[in-house]
């Protein structure tokens, strides 16, 4: 036991063929099967799961806890896997649950604003000409061509 209890993080990223509902199933009986221990414990569960029937599957796993009195946060692709890490080490203030209850889409959150973030010290790009060479020097340290956020953040995941 930890005098200050602990954590469990669940995550993933986007899913093309897991039906999370399905995978969901298996940790609710385990939640309903050591729900005094994570009590006792004092062990805080933290998920962010994406992908087929993810909306449904965090419906259940919430509906479980809210049952056995766990105290889950869920939340989906709105929030990134990055931003679920500092939540639950107690970093940054927790950000609200998704609404689940409605039958529609998934659910939308805005962007959460980057802690410290600073102003771009990068160089504007060159004018188009007929041929455009990228080169690296000493100082670079990534080169992103057609920033995708979600395949970054699905390499996050």
């Amino acid at each position: 036991k930890h005098p200050d209890g602990k954590f469990l993080i669940i995550g993933g990223g986007i899913a093309n063929f897991t039906d999370v509902a399905a995978t969901f199933t298996g940790l609710i009986q385990a939640l309903q099967h050591y729900a005094s221990e994570i009590k006792e414990h004092k062990i805080g569960i933290w998920i962010r799961r994406a992908g087929p029937n993810y909306v449904e599957g965090l419906r259940k796993v919430k509906a479980a806890s809210d049952k056995l009195g766990l105290g889950l946060k869920v939340y989906g692709p709105e929030t990134h896997i990055t931003a679920v890490v500092p939540m639950a080490l107690g970093l940054m203030e927790a950000l609200p649950e998704p609404d689940l209850s409605s039958a529609c889409g998934p659910p939308v959150r805005k962007m959460i604003p980057g802690a410290g973030s600073k102003p771009s010290t990068q160089k504007p790009a060159p004018q188009p000409t007929k041929h455009t060479i990228v080169t690296a020097s000493p100082e670079t340290t990534s080169i992103v061509y057609g920033m995708q956020n979600r395949a970054v953040q699905g390499m996050l995941d």
